[in-house]
């Protein structure tokens, strides 16, 4: 008899798969980071403390600063989807109801650590400002949808705009505000839920 040809050894990852392992490398690489320095910290090491090779995480990621987006992602992606269910006529407030109480949407603790360092670590800088730059068409999206636009109406790219930087300044006062070891993840979290309600208040009456 001769052998089956066709794909050998481990099967391919799932897209969901693959997400998953972007998503613990990038909290592999944050832990490193604030504990030891972007600079101190190797792709051997952020694939250590995983359990995946260094050649692993460069196949996802083209930098180790790079490794972090996925965090800062995800609190993007929550913001375009609450977006897109923001009801005609109702408060803005009122879509993001459920990201106070929802563990993925909000950041927490380590993020606030982590954008601390974009003040001092270029790499995360630019990391940090490039996802909200290619946040804004997102945003802009879906805020034309809901008000019925056309794609290249100028309002919701305004509006866009004014809502990424206030949600960004939000994040940014929140994590140099939430500082010292006596910081709780449940106060952390909370502190950045008021911080972000108080962005989304001031940006509401401009966003109609």
């Amino acid at each position: 008899m001769t052998a089956a040809r066709g794909r050998t050894g481990r099967p391919p990852l799932t897209e969901e798969r693959k997400a998953a392992v972007r998503l613990e490398i990038a909290r592999a690489a944050v832990g490193l980071f604030i504990a030891q320095g972007v600079a101190a910290t190797t792709g051997e090491q952020i694939g250590q403390a995983v359990g995946v090779s260094a050649r692993t995480v460069w196949r996802y990621f083209p930098t180790k600063e790079s490794c972090v987006r996925p965090l800062f992602s995800t609190g993007i992606d929550t913001v375009a989807a609450a977006l897109r269910q923001w009801r005609p006529g109702r408060p803005l407030q009122e879509a993001f109801d459920h990201v106070w109480t929802a563990d993925a949407g909000l950041p927490g603790l380590d993020i606030g650590a982590l954008v601390r360092l974009t003040r001092t670590e270029p790499g995360l800088r630019a990391v940090w400002l490039r996802t909200h730059d290619e946040a804004e068409p997102a945003f802009a999206r879906a805020l034309a949808e809901r008000a019925g636009l056309p794609a290249d109406d100028v309002r919701p790219a305004l509006w866009a705009a004014m809502l990424n930087a206030a949600l960004r300044a939000a994040v940014e006062h929140h994590a140099h505000r939430t500082t010292g070891p006596g910081t709780t993840p449940e106060a952390a979290r909370a502190d950045l839920a008021a911080t972000l309600r108080t962005a989304l208040a001031v940006t509401a009456a401009g966003l109609t």
